[in-house]
């Protein structure tokens, strides 16, 4: 427990012996009204003092009207009740109002500092220290001042420091602080490391690829800190709500104590009675549970997602999420797994050699995934061929003068562009068309294999009736094989990057009234769909830099059953929020009802209040789970 809580429990404790003390002395003896408020002032200052000066210090700077103010008025309202004709002491409420609400105080410190406390575990992952090897010898320098390209030797047991790409070595990362995943992930050369991740059993030598400032676990931290600036409409709602609320409440009370002894004749007579009332009703009407607990549950629900490995960018974000009706996937590196292979080489004049090795030549600088599997399955890249005059055409193939021919290696679109008559081929995968000089020389069948997480994916989001489109610029009938197989609703083929868009435009004006259109991708030729979608989602351990920062939601390992997931957390946290609202706001109407009318004493006027907020903000703690 910390200092400060042990401090409160204290004051707390004692101020509750003083009160039974002066409870007693008050029974056994006879003395005079002025004496016994002195013998409550003492438990009532030691428990009440920060409140008290709290109130005083923003009435000063004019923020009159929080809950500090509403405990100050009605206790003191309660504590010089008693000097008013007709009216009975209420010394022992005015004590027992401030010692409940300095106990809720505590408990609502308790929930949120478990709440920031599972946040803060996850800032844990930032690295104090990286070594990096500078002439011959292994430095230990702060994380901040590695440049790109140093090399990093990462020991067992260390954090990761940066970004980096292993160049000796091999081991096992613990990846859990970014993806969520406990399963050890293997790594060795030429395999990318995040940071943040953890190794585990071998020491590693890697090159740095981005400094900590553009790093994986720099960027967690960023977003998981700033997503609370970005706001609900929830937490909007209760910000306006209050500040318009509390004044009108205050108003209320004064008028509440003043109008019914003047209208019933006998003012002095019935002040007193109505005083109480009104000191009840002010209590009753601080809106703290709603102030207090609803961040706190969108707070929660963004932590908790944060340790499953789901980055949201904000409680605005949460909402999105909550509502969204369509799911619209790309289909490369998202779907499936991105790793395209030679499957078939159809050739109508050359052998299958010598078609495969000027299809390679074309695509040798291009980093396109059908292209390094063209580069894959041609091993023998570096013959005498020249390479020269390339030129890609987007969404459709890439030209070159290999040698003296003029080669063209691209989809159907580039053929017909050519006036170049092409065959089909009856083998699922994507066919790459061949022409030379202007003549169709044959195919070759290449095949991206599905993911196995994608159809568990799509069947959790259609679970929860929610509608699944794919986006692809592949050929129909691999997008028909694919949507096919993991039953996907509706699917669209041979897109260019700009067709995305304009898909993706057109299904968010036919999306059903108050619903959102996701849309989930990894690609830098995503981003711009992403950015357009109602809810962005990228896949961030896999993804581009420009989609992660398009994208409102990032999944940190690379599976698409996180999409379900971060759905079924935002509408989880969602209605956290409302239970919260609607429980609150419910006490609230019964008791202000019950002090209207006389029935509601004291006490139940803190249990409104505080005793709510306790309940409000621990039920918001369910949204760390």
């Amino acid at each position: 427990m910390e200092e400060e809580t042990k401090h409160d429990l204290v004051k707390i404790i004692a101020s509750a012996i003083l009160l039974g003390i002066a409870i007693a002395i008050e029974k056994a003896s006879s003395l005079p009204i002025w004496a016994n408020l002195l013998i409550y002032l003492v438990p009532y200052f030691i428990v009440g003092f920060e409140t008290i000066k709290e109130a005083l210090e923003n009435i000063v700077h004019g923020e009159i009207f929080d809950e500090d103010f509403l405990m100050f008025v009605a206790t003191v309202g309660a504590l010089a009740i008693g000097f008013i004709p007709g009216g009975e002491p209420q010394f022992a409420e005015a004590v027992f109002v401030m010692l409940f609400f300095q106990l809720g105080e505590l408990f609502e410190g308790i929930a949120e500092g478990k709440s920031e406390k599972s946040i803060e575990a996850l800032m844990e992952i930032r690295p104090d220290y990286a070594y990096i090897e500078k002439g011959g010898k292994t430095e230990k320098v702060n994380p901040e001042v590695v440049e790109v390209g140093d090399i990093m030797v990462i020991a067992p047991g260390q954090k990761v420091p940066m970004d980096g790409v292993i160049i000796e070595g091999k081991t096992s990362l613990n990846t859990v602080a970014i993806t969520g995943e406990s399963v050890p992930r293997k790594v060795a050369e030429e395999d990318v490391i995040l940071s943040g991740c953890v190794n585990i059993n071998g020491t590693v030598r890697a090159k740095v690829t981005k400094k900590f400032e553009d790093s994986t676990v720099a960027k967690i931290i960023d977003l998981v800190k700033n997503a609370s600036e970005q706001k609900s409409k929830s937490e909007k709602f209760i910000t306006k709500f209050s500040k318009i609320y509390t004044p009108i409440v205050v108003i209320a009370a004064v008028l509440f104590a003043v109008i019914p002894p003047l209208i019933s004749g006998d003012f002095l007579g019935s002040f007193s009675t109505w005083l109480l009332r009104a000191l009840t009703f002010l209590v009753v009407s601080c809106p703290c549970a709603l102030v207090i607990s609803v961040p706190l549950a969108f707070f929660g629900g963004i932590g908790g997602a944060s340790k499953k490995g789901i980055l949201i960018k904000g409680s605005n974000h949460v909402d999105s999420l909550a509502k969204i009706g369509t799911v619209v996937f790309d289909k490369t590196g998202t779907l499936t797994e991105g790793v395209f292979e030679v499957v078939a080489i159809h050739p109508e004049i050359f052998d299958e050699n010598k078609l495969l090795h000027l299809a390679a030549h074309v695509e040798r600088y291009s980093s396109h995934p059908i292209a390094i599997s063209l580069k894959s399955a041609y091993e023998n890249e570096d013959d005498d061929c020249s390479v020269t005059e390339v030129e890609e055409f987007a969404g459709q193939g890439v030209k070159a003068k290999v040698n003296d021919d003029v080669v063209y290696v691209g989809n159907y679109k580039l053929m017909e562009k050519l006036g170049v008559q092409w065959k089909n081929c009856e083998k699922s995968g994507t066919i790459v068309h061949v022409a030379i000089n202007g003549e169709y020389f044959g195919h070759i069948i290449i095949s991206d294999k599905i993911k196995a997480d994608s159809k568990n994916a799509v069947g959790k989001i259609k679970q929860d009736r929610i509608k699944t489109i794919m986006l692809t610029g592949d050929h129909m009938d691999v997008a028909k094989d694919v949507a096919g197989e993991l039953s996907i609703n509706e699917y669209y083929a041979e897109l260019l990057p700009q067709d995305k868009v304009t898909k993706i435009e057109e299904i968010i004006k036919e999306k059903l009234p108050k619903s959102n259109v996701a849309f989930v991708g990894d690609g830098i030729n995503d981003a711009p769909v992403i950015a357009r979608a109602d809810v962005g989602i990228a896949m961030g351990a896999i993804g581009s830099d420009a989609a992660i920062e398009a994208a409102d939601v990032i999944l940190m390992e690379d599976k698409t059953s996180k999409i379900a997931e971060a759905i079924r957390i935002a509408k989880r946290t969602i209605k956290i929020a409302e239970e919260n609202i609607i429980f609150a706001i419910a006490i609230k109407i019964i008791v202000l009802i019950l002090a209207a009318f006389g029935y509601a004493p004291m006490w139940l006027a803190v249990f409104a209040d505080v005793g709510v907020t306790v309940l409000a903000v621990l039920n918001s703690m369910r949204a760390l789970k």
